[in-house]
């Protein structure tokens, strides 16, 4: 009897406990491969874009109205110089309150501005990294976050005089031999800015060299590859073509590029490494160019170029991140990209668009768009700065036959290395 009394008392203090708890409201899983809708911010009546000059005209308009008719919402759009100008401006017009919601910047400047404060993260679905190069990407990424999407990118290729070299050669041995029976006199087979880091980076990163170590977390400024094996082999293979004159003296330091260009353009030489900003010169000189991706260095590596990317960010300063990250969905997507090469003729990052008749059948288009698969972005954070300088030294020591390779690029990165320690203190 006892029993049966406790047993009903405890059934009765469970009920209570039951009766008292806090009402929960059903939690219900979202089914297997399903993602929870993002919320989103109410439509702004306009937002506003910094595009670079002279680089809107014949596409942007266009592009802005169909995003109008698909979200109601107007867009205006403003043209600053790109290399400086916007990131300057966008320093000052921020913090007045000024400031656009999306601009367009090179990549090498992310690191830069997201240390200021101007730029922010995005997120973006998978299906829309998917629209662009893997290169491309990680250009748009610091600190292991995403930053923008790309827009265009640029990389040097193998541009030859088909008068003087009817083939390009699919291998830097090929090169190298061409060179050796054609250079005579002012006659040169291949000519390369080759104390130039911006150019010189291809055999040796080639060649198994790099700049900063590309980790999960992004770059790692401790660990730099600028004096290992492979960059000494890289920095050998570049002393060889001066060393056995087959460039000539003056196309080293700062009034190499123009000396080299003249000499190409004069007929002089049968190939050069330039980038695309140079093919509209040489036409113009009258040169029947040929434009191919660069040959393969002797370890059967490509030569891995430095690639830059432009691409489109979204302020820190603006109100509707949501919606300016759709317009820059929208801006790089492959139907605007396709469109903006057509009117700038700067080489989109979309993958869909290697294979258009529009890239494929344009020489210099596909050279680059072929090249950029192999090419390194050039790294993105502010210790790049303290880079070239060094590396320059290093290389115009080693084109005029004044040090060993080893030593020119251990005594670089020591150079690197203090000048980071003194102007970029660690966090």
């Amino acid at each position: 009897m006892k029993k049966n009394l406790l047993l009903m008392m405890l059934i009765l203090l469970l009920g209570m406990l039951a009766a008292c708890a806090p009402d929960r409201e059903e939690v219900t899983e979202p089914a297997d491969g399903e993602k929870p809708e993002a919320s989103e911010e109410p439509k702004p009546e306009k937002l506003v874009i910094w595009e670079d000059l002279e680089k809107s005209k014949d596409w942007l308009p266009a592009a802005l109205a169909s995003f109008e008719e698909e979200h109601g919402i107007k867009v205006e759009f403003k043209e600053l110089n790109m290399a400086d100008k916007i990131r300057d401006q966008l320093r000052l017009d921020g913090p007045s309150g000024n400031a656009p919601d999306v601009v367009t910047l090179p990549h090498d400047q992310i690191g830069q501005v997201v240390t200021e404060g101007l730029i922010q993260e995005i997120t973006v679905d998978d299906t829309v990294l998917k629209t662009y190069s893997e290169s491309s990407i990680t250009a748009q990424m610091y600190d292991g976050k995403l930053f923008g999407l790309p827009k265009a990118t640029e990389t040097p290729v193998l541009i030859y005089n088909k008068a003087l070299m009817p083939e390009a050669p699919k291998t830097m041995d090929e090169l190298y031999t061409f060179s050796k029976d054609f250079t005579k006199g002012e006659n040169y087979g291949f000519l390369a800015l080759w104390d130039n880091f911006y150019f010189a980076h291809g055999a040796i990163a080639g060649m198994g060299g790099y700049v900063f170590n590309e980790t999960a977390d992004g770059l790692d400024r401790e660990d730099i590859g600028l004096n290992n094996e492979g960059a000494v082999e890289g920095a050998e293979y570049i002393q060889k073509w001066y060393a056995e004159g087959l460039f000539p003296k003056g196309i080293i330091g700062e009034t190499g590029g123009a000396a080299m260009d003249g000499l190409f353009n004069e007929g002089k030489v049968a190939a050069v490494m330039n980038g695309p900003w140079a093919f509209q010169g040489m036409k113009d000189a009258g040169i029947d160019i040929g434009i191919a991706p660069m040959p393969t260095l002797p370890n059967g590596e490509p030569v891995k170029t430095f690639m830059g990317v432009k691409g489109w960010h979204v302020t820190e300063f603006t109100e509707n991140p949501y919606w300016a990250t759709k317009l820059i969905e929208h801006l790089s997507n492959d139907e605007n990209s396709k469109a903006r090469f057509t009117a700038v003729s700067e080489i989109p990052a979309n993958v869909a668009l290697v294979d258009d008749p529009i890239i494929s059948d344009n020489e210099g288009a596909k050279a680059v768009a072929v090249q950029s698969q192999s090419a390194v972005p050039m790294p993105n954070i502010p210790e790049m700065g303290e880079v070239w300088g060094p590396m320059a030294s290093a290389l115009q020591t080693l084109a005029t036959g004044k040090a060993e390779a080893q030593d020119a690029l251990d005594e670089a990165v020591k150079s690197i290395q203090t000048n980071i320690e003194t102007n970029h203190p660690a966090k």
